[in-house]
């Protein structure tokens, strides 16, 4: 479904030139450089006046809201950015998707078994996500995937569907069994799946204490390997599931205990984010082949969980590389059902339920960060630092030269000698032959020539060959957010996530910009960018000013970015907007961030502590004559209030 409103899906989103035939920039023109089509899947867009836009809809009632009003609506609340923007109503359009993509498979293919998928509780533990799952999973029986103690708990207390399934995944104790087969006791279809041998005796032991006949799964390990990010999850090497030969051991232990008729499901688990549609057939292929193999040692089974793996287009190059994908959802569950049902209808046994565990696919789209640019720091600003004197070196003099000759035919001559003039200022200041002032009029005369060089390239059909591998020069946009708690995934593994203006984008970019987050650590950049559907050390960004705000967005971070962010700097958890459509439009509920006290506390500090020993400190220094009394109550009281304020910077 094409949530997107008319005027984005009409011939007037493209680009296109002003009839005059000077270039004029559009929306469409926006749209393409940002890829926003590729990546957003129909949920994000941008209006006639230049706003990015998030399409909501429910039950029918479809609503397009401008990202800048909901950050106004948030600022009234006193939330400033940068702000965690959510929106349920994409978790239950990606729900109902999935969903269908199966059906619509299962259907056309005529197959006998049922899709029952269940949502990995790890890729966003929040409680809204958990809350909206379960609540518009319901119609489709949508159960809940965990592996761990805590999520168990979560999951035991919000799960009510009897006819949906519970997954426990992980390594598990006594309790953690416990707590499982009690929910079995409830009404709940929980499948305990066994991830290592000696798991198999500790559940038999406890069920048999309980009372309660357990249903199991095996995760098998398959051999079966792909090449994304995650291709260790996958292969002999993997450090979860059973080998065919420990599987064999379950099997005739089971048999031996007279518990066969407790083995339910064949699970596996081939990676995240698999791009390549290929090793997603292939290991369907190959469960399917263990499971009709259980199934004719005389094991009930009936289920066949394919783990997760479903892959977000980050990048919207639709490709098999880490951040793509070459198949669309409704082909992904196309080629399960296809191969699942090709084995079983070559053995004859029934087709089984088949169970997804596609956390990914459900929540990227759910969250969006916004953050506000404080500073820009250029490359190249046309002002220079002072004019050059007769007393100045001869190489300033010839820089300066090479700046004033430069044109379209000695491009090439003016590169080399900018090199060599500017190599040999350094190396003079290095031995104290010029002065500072003279070194930076030679840095910023070094950096016009590059600025102009990259000019007249943009206007040529052909490159010279020596100017090929001219280096991309950018300004630098400080944004008031941190990577490592908003965008852990960018910092630990390189993903990319989309990223663009939330406003002025009817407005033709002028500046090529990377982005720098507000943490004392070089890693805290984001420097690698999709523009017009190719892969840039830059992203075109607007010029700003100091009396208008300049907001950026980074979307697609709804799975596992939340509960991954670090406290690096102690920067903490941003202030959150969760915006649903309802009967007077839309609403919005918020989460304040974390406070400083808050943050602090997470790192031992007790709070009234820190405030006795200021107070101590500014006693003393009363004492001393260093500050009047005022003055100390003053300080006291100021470091006392920002104890409950933001760790990001105030406007």
């Amino acid at each position: 479904m094409d949530l997107r409103p008319l005027h984005l899906r009409s011939d007037s989103a493209a680009p296109h030139r002003h009839p005059s035939g000077s270039p004029q920039w559009t929306v469409g023109d926006s749209l393409a450089a940002y890829g926003v089509d590729s990546w957003s899947n129909g949920f994000f867009g941008i209006s006639p006046r230049g706003d990015a836009e998030v399409y909501l809809d429910r039950e029918g009632h479809r609503l397009a809201l401008a990202l800048p009003q909901i950050v106004d609506e948030a600022q009234r609340r006193g939330l400033n950015t940068p702000l965690l923007l959510r929106f349920p109503d994409l978790l239950a359009a990606r729900l109902h998707r999935l969903n269908q993509s199966f059906h619509n498979a299962m259907q056309r293919c005529d197959y006998r078994g049922r899709y029952r998928g269940v949502y990995p509780i790890k890729v966003n533990q929040q409680r809204q996500v958990l809350e909206e799952v379960t609540r518009c999973g319901k119609r489709y029986h949508f159960g809940l995937e965990v592996g761990s103690k805590p999520e168990l708990l979560a999951a035991l207390a919000y799960l009510r569907d009897p006819e949906a399934l519970l997954v426990c995944n992980g390594y598990k104790d006594r309790q953690f069994v416990d707590l499982a087969l009690s929910a079995q006791q409830l009404g709940l279809q929980v499948i305990l799946v066994l991830e290592m041998p000696g798991e198999l005796e500790l559940i038999l032991d406890r069920a048999t204490r309980l009372g309660v006949s357990p249903t199991l799964g095996v995760r098998a390990k398959l051999a079966t390997r792909h090449e994304g990010r995650w291709s260790r999850s996958s292969g002999d090497g993997s450090v979860f599931g059973l080998s065919a030969e420990q599987i064999l051991q379950v099997l005739n232990t089971l048999r031996a205990t007279h518990d066969l008729p407790s083995l339910r499901m064949l699970h596996y688990h081939l990676g995240s984010q698999i791009p390549d549609i290929r090793a997603i057939r292939d290991a369907a292929m190959e469960a399917s082949r263990i499971y009709v193999e259980l199934a004719s040692e005389g094991a009930p089974m009936g289920l066949l969980d394919i783990g997760g793996g479903l892959a977000v287009d980050y990048d919207g190059s639709q490709t098999n590389t880490t951040s793509s994908r070459n198949y669309g959802t409704l082909e992904y569950a196309f080629d399960v059902v296809e191969a699942v049902m090709t084995v079983c209808d070559e053995t004859g046994q029934p087709h089984p339920d088949i169970v997804s565990e596609s956390g990914r696919a459900i929540t990227a789209h759910y969250s969006a960060l916004i953050f506000n640019i404080l500073e820009v720091n250029r490359f190249y600003r046309p002002s220079p630092p002072h004019t050059i004197n007769t007393a100045s070196h001869k190489f300033l003099h010839s820089l300066a030269a090479v700046e004033a000759r430069l044109n379209d035919h000695n491009m090439q001559e003016c590169y080399n000698d900018a090199i060599y003039y500017r190599s040999e200022l350094l190396a003079l200041f290095n031995h104290g032959r010029i002065t500072l002032r003279e070194r930076a009029h030679a840095d910023y005369l070094f950096r016009g020539i590059f600025s102009r060089l990259q000019r007249c390239l943009k206007n040529l059909n052909h490159i010279p060959e020596g100017l090929e591998s001219l280096p991309e020069l950018h300004d630098i946009y400080y944004g008031n957010f941190s990577i490592f708690q908003s965008l852990p995934d960018s910092w630990a593994i390189d993903q990319w996530f989309p990223m663009m203006p939330i406003h002025r984008l009817n407005e033709r970019p002028t500046q090529n910009a990377i982005v720098a987050d507000i943490t004392c650590d070089c890693d805290g950049r984001l420097d690698e960018f999709v523009v017009n559907g190719q892969r840039r050390p830059s992203l075109p960004l607007h010029s700003i000013d100091s009396t208008s705000p300049y907001h950026l967005g980074v979307f697609l971070v709804g799975a596992y970015q939340e509960t991954l962010g670090d406290l690096h700097n102690l920067l903490g958890d941003t202030n959150v907007i969760s915006v649903q459509i309802d009967e007077n439009g839309h609403s919005l509920t918020h989460c304040r961030g974390d406070s400083l006290a808050q943050v602090l506390g997470y790192v031992a500090y007790d709070p009234a502590e820190l405030i006795d020993r200021v107070q101590q400190l500014a006693r003393s220094a009363v004492r001393q004559g260093k500050l009047g009394s005022q003055q100390a109550t003053t300080m006291v009281a100021t470091y006392q209030q920002s104890l409950s304020g933001d760790t990001y910077f105030s406007s």
